[in-house]
């Protein structure tokens, strides 16, 4: 029956009991069908201002983001070249940046929250809410790099 997997006045919607686990199997599952390691995060409607964004995920999806602030290295080291040796010493930098960029001036502005929340925030606006049911999103290439070619 339908009703019986809705929230309302006196029903919630719950997480599954265990759901790092959970994302361990659908994890086995997928890679069963395809041969290929997908990660998997359960995210909360409302990941935007929850404060348990993802209360299970794959190992891949652990730590934060690694990121240099690419307006920062163009105003501030690259203005005033041509755009080619721009673009070129842009993806040199990022190739080049070291493993840790907390509290360096070439990451002011980026998020130095955990990948999991940005990831599970970027699901919930995704989906939406209201009468989408209970989605699955596919997030391809947030990973990739300006500088990977």
């Amino acid at each position: 029956m339908l009703g019986s997997n809705l929230a309302g006045n006196n029903r919630l919607k719950l997480f599954p009991r265990d759901s790092e686990r959970f994302c361990y199997a659908v994890q086995k599952k997928l890679f069963e069908k395809t041969g290929k390691t997908v990660e998997v995060l359960v995210y909360g409607d409302g990941a935007f201002k929850d404060p348990v964004v993802a209360p299970g995920f794959t190992r891949g999806l652990m730590g934060t983001p690694n990121e240099i602030k690419m307006k920062y290295i163009a105003d501030n080291e690259l203005a005033g070249l041509p755009q080619e040796e721009a673009q070129r010493r842009l993806k040199q930098k990022i190739a080049q940046k070291g493993s840790n960029l907390l509290g360096q001036n070439t990451s002011l502005g980026t998020t130095p929250r955990q990948l999991t929340d940005l990831l599970g925030t970027l699901c919930d606006l995704m989906s939406g809410s209201g009468d989408k049911g209970t989605p699955i999103i596919h997030i391809q290439g947030y990973f990739d790099n300006y500088a990977s070619d």
